[in-house]
């Protein structure tokens, strides 16, 4: 039985005021034990966050991390920097960083690998753009994303499916397009890693899930939690992901 993964991805918003209201707000409203939270606001408010959330059952992550441990890399952070704050998890491969950084395939594996070596549990995220759902290359794309996923460790991974065309678009992916893609990551991640590892991987949905669609979606049977971008910024919305998930997982 896999442990279902609600994360937050708070993008550029919430500073240092609004992430201390968020989190005490949070950790009062009694998160599920059947579900793992965690939440990655930006690099200025992982103090205060680490601070808040330590000793709490929530779990703190970074938006991103680097592939060198140190180093001269202007406006970059470092997974031993992370960790010594209390960062548990980081961000690899976001579409936003692949499309408007230029970060690519081989960028989001090795700086996935580098956070392992340090301790780091990683979100590697993959996803396609509408373009190219739209001339059915789903698949294809998912293929050259993944390539060299096996260098990683499964155990300390997490895969995060977003499709892009899903994200702020109008257009939503179905439950039955959300599973039929996790189920073919789950035989790639079978392939990659054995079928014990495979049964075990978290797989995540990362295309505008909210509590609307929430149950619909989590209840398919590969999708293990989600990657939550717009409705992880309210503290209502969160948490009613998050019992939404505990629910599913206990079969309600």
């Amino acid at each position: 039985m896999r442990t279902p993964l609600i994360a937050g991805n708070w993008k550029m918003h919430h500073g240092v005021t609004a992430t201390q209201a968020f989190l005490e707000d949070l950790i009062n409203q009694d998160v599920p034990t059947a579900v793992e939270v965690v939440v990655c606001p930006p690099f200025v408010s992982l103090p205060v966050a680490a601070m808040l959330t330590s000793g709490s059952r929530i779990a703190l992550g970074a938006q991103n991390v680097h592939w060198e441990s140190a180093g001269a890399f202007t406006g970059e952070i470092s997974a031993p920097m992370l960790i010594e704050i209390g960062v548990r998890w980081a961000i690899v491969g976001h579409s936003e960083r692949r499309s408007l950084f230029g970060e690519t395939d081989e960028h989001t594996i090795r700086r996935a690998r580098t956070a392992q070596d340090e301790g780091l549990g990683v979100i590697v995220c993959i996803g396609e753009s509408l373009a190219q759902r739209e001339v059915e290359q789903t698949f294809d794309v998912l293929e050259g994303q993944i390539a060299g996923i096996d260098r990683l460790d499964p155990r300390r991974m997490v895969v995060a499916y977003e499709p892009v065309w899903a994200i702020g678009t109008g257009h939503n992916a179905t439950p039955t397009q959300a599973q039929e893609v996790h189920a073919f990551l789950r035989q790639r991640m079978t392939e990659a890693f054995g079928q014990a590892e495979a049964d075990l991987l978290r797989i995540l949905y990362g295309g505008s899930l909210k509590p609307s669609n929430a149950r619909e979606l989590l209840a398919q049977p590969d999708v293990d939690g989600g990657l939550i971008g717009g409705a992880s910024l309210d503290v209502d919305s969160f948490s009613a992901i998050i019992r939404t998930a505990a629910e599913c997982a206990a079969g309600d």
